[in-house]
């Protein structure tokens, strides 16, 4: 008998595929259809620190007086604060899968508060998603990676539900940032957080977006780093995502050594029908290679620090690169 149940964090999830923070999880009645369709948990979309932040300056700009200026900036907080944990309330009422908060924060300074509030509303687990900007050329990597694990580490010590860690791919050595992370704490990380990527119009000499989907070519790199971190971080839960299309990619996520594959654009592009085609093909490769179980064959293609493959290196591309004529 085939089985799709997986366990990430701690959580028994009916299926490995988890659909990511995105305004796709804004809504209890969308997440609905995709636990319908076969989804193992749900990350809610994020609050987001730079944008309550914008929000509370914008209007206390407004403001000539001090006292005016402290109610709005609590008064916005709060109401912010409030419209996300009712989310994850109304989530935990109607789901019968697991449901992830997600903080997208900066600093640790009030973000332990609201992660303590999104505990107290039911959250099964939090998402903390990660990124700094080097603003100078002075500010060392040594220095950015310390802001990121002093932040994690605040929030976990906040918390007792389980807490992942979404990082960027953006490290010399995500490697140590995994067992890093690890060792403050976190149950998951999240490998990668697809960062907002600036364009220039040439025409209108302005800075915008380039494409904001993910698609399936990022998966590159994001494999070698799955199996490479389960390899020299076994017990941290990884959970892969960017690029994430197709049942096969799905399969691919599991071998390399993730726990779950995380699922966005897919479903922007096809739908919530995107997670029963590629669940029916992960059924359907198990049962062919004679896979009853999830555990039986996750990691199965994991990067072993100890072994002699070396598919996982960098010295495979000039390799096989330089046969090419």
């Amino acid at each position: 008998m085939i089985s799709t149940e997986t366990t990430y964090m701690g959580l028994k999830l009916k299926s490995p595929i988890v659909v990511s923070s995105s305004g796709l999880t804004s809504s209890v009645d969308s997440m609905l259809k995709y636990e319908a369709a076969g989804a193992g948990a749900v990350v809610l979309k994020s609050i987001f620190e730079e944008q309550i932040s914008g929000e509370v300056s914008a209007a206390v700009s407004l403001e000539d007086y001090p006292e005016a200026a402290d109610y709005l900036n609590t008064y916005i907080k709060h109401n912010n604060l409030e419209k996300h944990l009712n989310l994850i309330k109304e989530a935990k009422e109607r789901l019968s899968i697991p449901v992830i908060a997600s903080i997208n924060a900066k600093s640790s300074e009030g973000w332990i508060k609201y992660a303590s509030s999104m505990e107290n509303a039911g959250a099964d687990a939090i998402e903390l998603n990660l990124f700094y900007m080097p603003e100078t050329a002075d500010e060392s990597s040594a220095s950015l990676e310390d802001k990121y694990l002093k932040v994690a580490a605040d929030v976990i010590a906040a918390v007792k539900i389980p807490v992942a860690v979404k990082l960027p791919n953006r490290f010399t050595n995500p490697l140590y940032m995994v067992k890093e992370l690890y060792n403050r704490g976190a149950k998951a990380v999240v490998l990668f957080n697809r960062m907002w990527e600036p364009d220039i119009n040439i025409e209108k000499m302005s800075i915008g977006s380039t494409e904001i989907l993910s698609n399936h070519t990022e998966m590159r790199t994001l494999l070698r780093w799955i199996a490479k971190s389960s390899g020299a971080v076994p017990h941290v839960d990884i959970a892969g995502s960017t690029g994430i299309e197709s049942g096969e990619a799905v399969v691919k996520a599991l071998l390399a050594g993730a726990s779950v594959a995380c699922v966005c654009s897919a479903i922007y592009k096809g739908g919530s029908q995107i997670i029963v085609y590629m669940l029916d093909f992960l059924k359907k490769w198990m049962e062919r290679n004679g896979y009853e179980t999830i555990s039986s064959f996750k990691g199965k293609m994991s990067h072993k620090p100890s072994s002699e493959a070396t598919g996982y290196e960098r010295a495979q591309f000039m390799k096989y690169f330089s046969s090419f004529e």
